[in-house]
């Protein structure tokens, strides 16, 4: 089953346990669940007790445990990390996201420490990656397009023109 490309984008992460909607407190440790539903990915964040009480025959598509960090303050940022996130935003929520483009965005903003790789998962077409945005909890899944060493360079320029014309 191939995901549909405007699934990719999840919903970012909940300040409150998705069973017992209690609030989670600063440095409290959660599990986020990934779900595959007909209508695409849809995301839960539990505390860990909701983690320990849930049914286990219901199986997710991923999870993954994490630490809660209320957002930050807002920060002005720099102009560019911006653009690259918002082309990335735009491109990886677009009908038909451009692989190659998403992930080297991706691992861009990977090592601007934006996004965080949390798990790779197999599918039928291939690689998913699963990324999490540190500030806003946001996930997002960008297939690997499995880049040969020679498409580099290629892909660069695209990814480099691409953030001129979102300038």
């Amino acid at each position: 089953m191939n995901p549909l490309p405007n699934d990719w984008a999840i919903k970012h992460r909940a300040d409150a346990c998705a069973t017992t909607q209690r609030p989670f407190e600063p440095g409290e440790i959660f599990y986020t669940l990934l779900f595959r539903d007909a209508d695409g990915f849809r995301r839960e964040d539990l505390s860990e007790e909701a983690w320990k009480n849930r049914n286990e025959n219901i199986q997710p598509f991923s999870f993954w445990k994490t630490r809660y960090e209320p957002l930050p303050d807002s920060a002005p940022e720099p102009l560019a990390k911006e653009n690259a996130e918002q082309l990335f935003r735009r491109l990886i929520s677009s009908e038909k996201p451009p692989a190659n483009a998403c992930y080297v965005l991706a691992a861009m903003l990977e090592r601007k420490r934006v996004l965080k790789q949390i798990k790779t998962e197999n599918a039928e077409k291939g690689r998913l990656l699963i990324y999490e945005h540190g500030a806003t909890g946001d996930a997002f899944i960008v297939p690997d397009p499995g880049l040969r060493l020679d498409e580099l360079e290629n892909v660069q320029n695209e990814v480099a023109q691409l953030l001129r014309s979102a300038a």
